[in-house]
């Protein structure tokens, strides 16, 4: 079986450092993904580090501007850019989603990860659900499924890797 990939959405960093795994608390977390990052188990991209990370200032920014930087992929690939087309093509011909979501969409960093993911074969981690009736959003989960990109949680990626925080 081919071992995944896991593909960090910003959330999964935020919420862990201002909640569950604050760095003064989780700090075994941190740790676990950055040796899985060096090990080529985890990655996130570019625009997740400089549209999202870098706006909290705070300790999650040094963190994934120092130790973690290496591990935070361009977006600039042709593969990936030409993947981000479809994937905004399909996103602006959908009907259910109002055009402040799709806008919202093609300006975040999410369009970018799901592109990335189907481009190079990622597994995406995000907190984000299939929500199949929103209107005022644009969920991840929700363009992973029609190109059958898989995603999970922060907690399903910590268990397939085998981590252990104790």
């Amino acid at each position: 079986m081919e071992q995944n990939i896991y593909l960090l959405d910003a959330n999964v960093f935020i919420q862990a450092s201002r909640q569950y795994y604050a760095f003064d608390l989780g700090s075994r977390f941190w740790d676990i993904l950055l040796q899985h990052a060096e090990q080529g188990k985890i990655e996130s991209i570019d625009r997740v580090l400089k549209q999202e990370l870098d706006k909290g200032k705070d300790e999650l920014t040094e963190w994934s501007n120092g130790s973690f930087s290496f591990a935070f992929r361009s977006t600039d690939e042709e593969d990936v850019i030409e993947s981000y087309g479809r994937i905004m093509t399909w996103v602006q011909e959908q009907p259910q989603y109002t055009d402040a979501a799709k806008a919202e969409f093609a300006n975040e960093p999410d369009g970018w990860l799901v592109a990335y993911a189907l481009a190079k074969g990622r597994t995406i981690v995000t907190h984000e659900v299939l929500r199949p009736d929103i209107k005022i959003r644009v969920p991840i989960p929700n363009v992973c499924e029609p190109f059958h990109i898989h995603n999970i949680d922060t907690f399903k990626m910590l268990r397939e890797l085998g981590a252990r925080l104790a």
